[in-house]
């Protein structure tokens, strides 16, 4: 039986949708919430993401700064422009888009983020208000996946949940989320022994390792919830995720696609961060 799809579009425009009533709410009261994002060269995969966080926020009716950046902008020119940023209350949330040129130190820059504008949840502030599970802005592709988690009925409470990467932006926050949910987490990386067998065990299998058609359908137990966080090009040039997604859907109890799923629900929790972020100054 084939696996349910969790369709981000649809769910993505139903998260959208309350944000658009939030931030009308916020603006009844005088705010309108803003979302400054900083980029920083000419990387294009990077412009394509700026461009798609403008019309977000155009349709959530959130006010969209974007400040384009020369490659060359020296470190303490952006700190400089963050700072101001930071000091100005008519704008709640800012994002610099990573990766940034080589030159310039993302944990510095980050660092200059005041966390009640840190609507990308990147923050050591946040990070670790998230650890302990105190009330903060979560990774938005995180939060992306758990919302996708409970549009699809998943539970994670008693489940075995096996997450693939250990990065900050993904691998471990997904982690510390799901311990939140009371599953029972592991976390598989490059020198992870017996990868294939762990992630059979796997009731929810979150893969975010950044290779295409990574997780084979071996890789997979019959009816769990697949997470497919990567997005990739395959030996044709198409957009494919991390998992083989034509053969998981056969085994799966219910599974994300590439595109259409949480790269969608990524970008809609980061409205919902903004939005929040505005509430908090009221």
């Amino acid at each position: 039986m084939a696996a349910r799809i969790i369709d981000g579009k649809t769910l993505a425009a139903q998260v959208k949708a309350r944000v658009r009533d939030g931030v009308e709410d916020c603006k009844r009261q005088g705010v309108e919430p803003c979302l400054a994002v900083l980029l920083v060269g000419d990387d294009p995969a990077s412009a394509v993401y700026v461009r798609g966080k403008a019309r977000d926020c155009e349709e959530c009716g959130i006010r969209s700064l974007v400040e384009r950046l020369p490659a060359d902008t020296t470190q303490e020119a952006l700190l400089v422009r963050l700072a101001q940023l930071a000091a100005d209350d008519s704008v709640h949330g800012i994002l610099v888009q990573l990766p940034l040129p080589a030159h310039i130190d993302e944990r510095a820059v980050i660092k200059a983020i005041p966390p009640e504008k840190d609507v990308d949840g990147f923050t050591p502030v946040n990070v670790g208000r998230m650890m302990i599970g105190e009330t903060c802005f979560l990774p938005c592709t995180p939060a992306g996946c758990m919302e996708m988690l409970d549009a699809a009925g998943v539970d994670p409470a008693g489940k075995r949940a096996v997450v693939i990467g250990r990065s900050n932006i993904v691998g471990k926050p997904a982690a510390m989320l799901l311990l939140a949910r009371n599953a029972t987490v592991t976390i598989c990386h490059s020198r992870t022994k017996n990868l294939a067998k762990i992630c059979a065990e796997a009731d929810i299998l979150v893969a975010a390792v950044g290779r295409p058609k990574f997780v084979t359908v071996d890789m997979i137990k019959p009816g769990a919830a697949v997470i497919d966080v990567g997005i990739n090009r395959d030996e044709n040039g198409k957009l494919c995720g991390d998992v083989d997604f034509a053969a998981a859907a056969e085994k799966a109890g219910c599974i994300t696609p590439v595109p259409g799923g949480v790269g969608l629900m990524t970008r809609a929790m980061l409205m919902v961060n903004t939005l929040q972020a505005a509430r908090n100054t009221l």
